[in-house]
């Protein structure tokens, strides 16, 4: 009998396995991309067959409150705004994690982690710090991979600020070589930029500057309302807040089991698709789970408030997993509401303190610009006392510029020139 339980054991502990290799991909990928992350596992498999839920009219399963309250100007567009994708800039990078850049275990986990740190410009925001210090990893060593993306398409990916940018797309262009030099000195000091106008090589400098991308991921931002939610969140009439899998654009999979031959094969075939199944459910229910969350920490936003302090590693927590699998949960994966299409990690922002998010703190430093004296526009400092007496925080002026940097806002002396020319 003990002998019994413990084959029972190891067949469940086998099965089990089987759908966690399955669904990590499963979970990776994006809604529209679904189909072919489940190929590897369908292809070759007599006993399967799949129906693509991308065969239905996804206008049907929108639900009213999101169509009516959506910020688009016209229903074509309302349901345009929740259509098919392309390659999203994380399938993208993900496949270019892997030799010969990153061919070590240590070099994967520092790019997969600079990977899930991008913001939507495609700039590395992450907090290299505290992840080494949690990683036992060298800063140094942490720096020097991150500075392989350099070599990774989109070039100019990954990089922390738009002068980096530059450099790494500098590297990949076709500069004279006379001129390399200049544009070097150019980039590191870019927002005095015609200063350099009575050198010889300054024409072809900007030749060169003029075809790189501004910002590293702009090719990816044109294409971000045209995605397929997993999720979508909306008010009912009795004001309750609802959260809704997407499930009618799954693939439905469909398992032969009383295939004509019965053989060990077959019956591996059989295990093997209903291991599938069972992946596919974790994912649905693991996003659902993550939506309920999401709801539960971010409410204000969907009644009309901001974005409130969240972590990857709150959910980490709560889910019992590691952060790099709630990573893997929200990327590619979007949700669609009654504000509109939002990526799921928008939703996740790092706390300044535990009552004030980054994200409460940029769209303030937004505002502040867009109402400021244009003859004398707010210097980083100013913004820096502003958002002190605002929010009762403690912060450093490198703090605001970092943040005015990634919402690709100039410095002080710049604006007041722009404002001017305008």
């Amino acid at each position: 009998m003990a002998a019994l339980k413990q084959t029972q054991s190891v067949e469940n502990k086998h099965k089990l396995s089987n759908t966690l290799r399955n669904w990590l991909p499963i979970l990776h990928s994006s809604l529209s991309d679904l189909g072919e992350a489940m190929s590897p596992f369908i292809d070759g498999n007599p006993v399967v067959e799949v129906t693509s839920g991308f065969e239905e009219s996804f206008e049907k399963f929108i639900p009213k409150k999101i169509i009516s309250s959506s910020v688009s100007n016209s229903r074509t567009e309302q349901i345009e705004a929740l259509t098919i994708a392309n390659r999203s800039l994380y399938d993208v990078l993900d496949e270019q994690i892997e030799a010969p850049l990153f061919p070590t275990p240590l070099s994967q986990k520092i790019a997969s982690f600079v990977v899930a740190n991008l913001d939507e410009n495609g700039y590395y925001e992450g907090e290299s710090e505290a992840f080494c210090a949690k990683e036992n990893i060298d800063i140094l060593e942490f720096e020097k991979i991150r500075l392989r993306f350099a070599h990774v398409e989109p070039v100019g990916i990954a990089a922390k600020n738009l002068a980096e940018s530059f450099l790494f797309q500098l590297d990949s262009s076709d500069i004279k070589d006379n001129a390399y030099s200049l544009a070097i000195k150019v980039i590191k000091d870019i927002e005095n930029i015609y200063a350099y106008s009575d050198e010889e090589n300054f024409a072809e400098v900007m030749r060169v500057l003029g075809t790189f991308k501004n910002p590293p991921a702009i090719e990816y931002q044109e294409e971000s309302s045209h995605v397929v939610p997993d999720l979508m969140i909306f008010f009912n009439d009795d004001d309750s807040i609802e959260v809704k899998l997407n499930d009618a654009y799954y693939p439905i999979i469909n398992i032969d089991t009383n295939y004509g031959v019965e053989h060990e094969y077959v019956a591996q075939k059989i295990k093997e698709a209903k291991s599938l199944v069972d992946a596919l459910d974790m994912r649905k229910a693991t996003l659902y789970k993550v939506g309920l969350m999401i709801v539960e920490y971010q409410y204000g936003f969907f009644t009309g408030g901001a974005i409130m302090p969240l972590t990857l590693k709150t959910l980490a927590d709560e889910f019992g997993h590691n952060p790099s699998t709630i990573s893997r949960a929200i990327a590619n994966k979007y949700i669609a509401c009654n504000r509109g299409v939002f990526a799921m990690k928008e939703f996740f922002t790092t706390a300044i303190d535990e009552d004030v998010s980054n994200a409460a703190i940029k769209e303030f430093v937004v505002n502040l610009v867009k109402q400021e004296n244009r003859k004398k526009p707010l210097s980083d400092m100013k913004l820096l006392e502003m958002i002190q007496d605002k929010f009762k925080v403690q912060m450093v002026r490198r703090t605001i510029a970092k943040y005015r940097k990634q919402l690709n806002i100039a410095g002080s002396s710049e604006r007041k020139k722009l404002y001017h020319l305008h």
